[in-house]
């Protein structure tokens, strides 16, 4: 059995010294670095530092075919209260990247973050967007968009993530991951771009699920965001749609599947995880995972060190059971 790897997001919580020697200590085997949380203009100074402080591998995770918000301010809105979304900088609620405004239209649904913000757009003007809320929420800065009820065309890559990957391998950054990867054409492409680095395709929409047969042609490492893939498809299916992928990609060889988003949630806060999330993991690496992603956990949550140690020990009692015979030493 292949060894399973480990993918850990840095963030505030991370992105220091302490953290970084200790994931040389444990054999990190990825430090991710999300795009769409970087400031371009600090990027290269962020390398800098961790290649300085670990010997652990840097990945670059691109912002890729997304939809995300830009709002000057934090603000609740209650059912069927209105607002207004404007073009470029004007009014305080705008969207990324900027040709997604001239693409809606009327009695379109954006389902906004994770906090049950959804609206539906009332009127299109050159310059304006009038929407009413269908639930309550949040509307806060840099947080993911799904529009339920279409799909509309966005570039496989951001302009910052052609800057920023221009940037990176000049730096010997080796480790790329596409976002929103929605089909073996956006392999295709990335691979042209990429031609001699590590590439990982994230599993994230519909489309990637029903294309995924033709994706393993191209790609040899994807990684399911469960996630943003519970925003194009109901969150029960996700367990369905995880099994699925892993069980395609163990069809083929050489072919790895890593899994993230939701692991140790309950660790973002406390210093020890649920059961629940313990079978999670463990079931996932009874299914063929080849690894596990840590993203707000060790990004912003207040254990990261806990949350390493805790995957790690997870990841030795399961090579210890890998023959599906349970084993009393594992127990006691």
């Amino acid at each position: 059995m292949k060894r399973k790897r480990l993918f850990c997001t840095l963030g505030p919580s991370s992105l220091n010294k302490k953290f970084l020697k200790f994931a040389s200590k444990k054999k990190i085997d990825l430090l991710r670095l999300n795009l769409s949380h970087i400031d371009l203009n600090d990027l290269s100074k962020i390398i800098k530092f961790i290649k300085k402080n670990t010997s652990c591998n840097i990945c670059i995770d691109t912002e890729g075919a997304q939809i995300r918000t830009k709002a000057k301010v934090r603000k609740k809105f209650k059912v069927n209260q209105k607002g207004f979304i404007h073009n470029k900088n004007e009014g305080i609620f705008n969207l990324y990247p900027q040709t997604v405004f001239a693409n809606l239209r009327k009695e379109d649904t954006l389902d906004i973050g994770f906090e049950g913000l959804k609206v539906k757009i009332l009127k299109c003007k050159k310059n304006i967007i009038e929407f009413k809320t269908l639930s309550e929420g949040y509307l806060e800065n840099n947080k993911g968009v799904h529009l339920v009820n279409r799909n509309i065309n966005l570039n496989f890559l951001s302009t910052k993530d052609i800057k920023a990957i221009e940037i990176a391998k000049k730096m010997n950054v080796k480790n790329f991951a596409l976002s929103f990867t929605n089909s073996h054409k956006d392999i295709l492409k990335f691979n042209k771009l990429l031609k001699n680095e590590n590439k990982i395709f994230k599993i994230e929409t519909k489309n990637a699920i029903q294309d995924f047969k033709k994706m393993l042609k191209y790609g040899n490492k994807f990684l399911i965001d469960r996630g943003d893939l519970s925003k194009d498809i109901s969150i029960e299916k996700i367990p369905v749609a995880q099994r699925y992928i892993i069980s395609e990609a163990n069809k083929k060889k050489n072919k790895e599947v890593y899994i993230a988003t939701n692991f140790l949630e309950s660790m973002i806060k406390n210093s020890s995880p649920t059961r629940s999330e313990a079978n999670d993991i463990y079931n996932s690496l009874e299914m063929g995972a080849s690894g596990i992603v840590l993203a707000a956990e060790t990004a912003i949550g207040a254990n990261p060190e806990k949350c390493v140690n805790f995957i790690k020990s997870l990841y030795e009692i399961h090579k210890k059971n890998n023959k599906k015979k349970l084993l009393i030493s594992s127990i006691i």
